[in-house]
């Protein structure tokens, strides 16, 4: 990918990657799974391992990994009290939002699959807090260090804070009201 110099290039980039991301409106059910189990978070304030492997199915990860079989051995119960606890955390709005995902991706750790990387925890945080929290994926990273970011090497909090610097720069410039999912949008866009 090539570096986008300006900042009206970049949002540009931005707006026009977003554009292209697969929408219900235009055909496509892509997000169907995570709008499902985003509706439940909202209703229920936690999800368990049903909606976490739905999270993983729509995320394309291999659920043949010894996380998975240990996420499978927890009760139900327990899932659901840690996730609704990082819920809280991410949509704590007396805490900025790379401040919020820090503290909600820390309660995650002790969940099977959060342990190592954001990739699960990302989607299982952005699936309870859709309008605060963003999938951290290796396509929205690459398009990110692309843009002149540097790599968040595996840390939340940090592609958190350059995705919520990127939602300033599109605001300010379109007078749009992006969050940080929009961003999280186009960058998997732009990662190919």
């Amino acid at each position: 990918m090539t570096p986008v110099p300006g900042q009206r290039d970049l949002v540009a980039a931005l707006a026009e990657a977003h554009s292209r991301y697969p929408t219900l409106e235009g055909g496509s059910f892509y997000d169907e799974v995570l709008l499902e189990v985003q509706a439940r978070t909202e209703r229920d304030g936690a999800i368990g391992k049903a909606d976490i492997g739905g999270l993983m199915l729509w995320k394309r990860l291999n659920l043949s990994t010894a996380w998975t079989r240990e996420l499978n051995e927890w009760p139900d119960r327990k899932v659901r009290a840690i996730t609704a606890e990082a819920f809280e955390l991410a949509r704590d709005t007396d805490r900025t939002i790379p401040e919020a995902a820090q503290a909600a991706r820390s309660a995650l750790l002790e969940l099977p699959g959060c342990q190592r990387g954001a990739a699960v925890a990302s989607t299982v945080l952005t699936a309870g807090a859709p309008d605060r929290m963003a999938v951290y994926d290796r396509r929205a990273v690459a398009a990110l260090v692309g843009l002149g970011f540097p790599d968040p090497d595996g840390y939340y909090s940090r592609y958190m804070a350059a995705v919520c610097e990127l939602v300033v720069k599109v605001n300010v410039m379109t007078g749009g009201w992006w969050n940080p999912r929009d961003v999280d949008k186009a960058l998997f866009v732009l990662g190919g």
